[in-house]
């Protein structure tokens, strides 16, 4: 079965968006796991309740699909 077309990536490789949805300590709790195996962008949050962060996860490797 052939793939279907995917639009241009619009991130680079080894960055990741991420979005935590749970209360404050729980997210607290995640913020700092991350933080302490990858760089990362301050946490922010939005109206929604949702915290939003981006992590260098160190990966430079091409998209293999």
């Amino acid at each position: 079965m052939p793939r279907t077309p995917r639009p241009p990536r619009s991130t680079l490789p080894g960055i990741a968006d991420v979005r935590i949805a749970a209360d404050a300590a729980t997210t607290a709790r995640v913020v700092a796991a991350l933080a302490a195996e990858f760089r990362s962008t301050d946490p922010r949050t939005a109206l929604n309740g949702c915290t939003y962060l981006q992590l260098d996860t160190g990966s430079t490797d091409p998209d293999p699909d």
